[in-house]
């Protein structure tokens, strides 16, 4: 079991962003983002959203640092990984 985290590059919120995932569960997931103090709204369908300044913290912690094709790559791999939501007329 496996908590993962790319590198801040996501941009939104006038912020940069990290993803936190795990290659195991969900519960493991929400286990660590918990011991981080991160908000569960921060849960989005598969993975965490963290910003830029909590990136070192969970690497002290323990989560595996990883590019974003890698993390995705674990995610899909452990079965966790969850499509995005669809919008638009139709």
């Amino acid at each position: 079991m496996t908590i993962y985290v790319d590198p801040p590059t996501w941009p939104g919120h006038g912020r940069m962003w990290s993803h936190l995932v795990s290659d195991e569960s969900y519960e493991e997931l929400h286990a660590f983002a918990e011991s981080m103090g991160v908000p569960r709204r921060a849960f989005d369908r598969d993975h965490y959203d963290i910003p830029s300044t909590r990136y070192e913290d969970a690497v002290s912690r323990g989560a595996v640092a990883v590019g974003s094709k890698e993390l995705l790559r674990r995610l899909v791999a452990g079965g966790l990984r969850r499509p995005g939501r669809r919008t638009g007329a139709g």
